[in-house]
């Protein structure tokens, strides 16, 4: 693929993981309020319907191998985006990203062969293993949490190739179709943990903006992202997201982290960014 074609996505991802990682800052002042399984909710729900009244999918009529593809897509983003607020109650921001990457990470190099590639892996278990909690350390980190995040990585991968698949057929609709799913999933879970406070009028604006900033547009962008580039190669692009969330949550929420966990972080960004400039797919020298 021409570098030149690869210049859009690239600048439409960035956008992308700047604008969910300042909602995913946004979203952390509501669990105060409504917890993560209310705030998750919230804000697919309203994201569906903004998504649903601009895009109006419905116009579009997927054949039946299109809809697995899509309630596939919808699924995993669902409990990919629950898992990782609920991650986010007991760990910090930059962590939980970091921690969720490796679910894109381990997709990119899933169809490598090459020894150089282990590099790669064990760069990534040496982030994961910067991170393993230490009880005796004031900063330790929750392993509820960390499991939490790990299992949204999980999601993320399928949510990329669920989404490149749906995408490929049915372009920018995917996205609300896909929300939906996910709000349909995840909004039980907040009532029935939250109950008539999750109505509040007061959350709206709040939560109109995190649905904007980290559902709506950011997942508008990635998939047009995803239509134009190979899935391992959005995979391992998206290696700056950890930096931008680390960041992200220092600035807006304070959250100091230690030498060790940054250098966690930067271990795993450095394996995603050598994978991106050596990996190459399985029949190929």
């Amino acid at each position: 693929m021409p570098r030149s074609t690869l210049l859009l996505p690239i600048a439409l991802l960035v956008v992308a993981m700047t604008s969910i990682q300042s909602g995913a800052s946004l979203a952390k002042s509501l669990f105060p309020l409504i917890g993560p399984e209310g705030t998750t909710a919230l804000r697919l729900s309203l994201a569906a319907l903004i998504l649903c009244l601009v895009m109006r999918p419905w116009r579009t009529r997927p054949n039946f191998a299109a809809w697995r593809s899509l309630l596939g897509y919808g699924l995993a983003l669902g409990a990919m985006n629950l898992l990782f607020y609920m991650s986010l109650k007991t760990i910090p921001l930059g962590i939980a990203v970091a921690l969720e990457f490796t679910g894109p990470l381990a997709l990119a190099l899933l169809g490598s062969r090459r020894l150089l590639d282990f590099l790669w892996i064990a760069l990534a278990a040496l982030g994961l293993w910067l991170l393993l909690p230490d009880t005796r350390a004031e900063d330790h980190l929750d392993p509820l949490g960390m499991g939490l995040a790990l299992g949204a990585g999980v999601c993320w991968a399928l949510y990329i190739l669920f989404g490149q698949r749906a995408g490929a057929a049915h372009g920018a609709q995917t996205v609300a179709f896909g929300t939906l799913v996910a709000a349909l999933l995840v909004f039980p879970i907040g009532l029935w943990q939250v109950g008539g406070e999750l109505f509040s009028i007061e959350l709206l604006p709040v939560a109109l903006a995190v649905a904007v900033l980290s559902s709506a547009l950011p997942y508008s962008l990635e998939m047009v992202a995803l239509t134009r580039m190979p899935a391992r190669t959005f995979s391992v692009l998206m290696s700056l997201e950890p930096a931008i969330a680390a960041m992200s949550g220092l600035i807006f929420l304070s959250e100091m982290l230690g030498l060790s966990q940054w250098l966690a972080i930067g271990a795993i960004i450095f394996a995603s960014t050598g994978a991106a400039a050596t990996i190459r797919p399985r029949g190929h020298a």
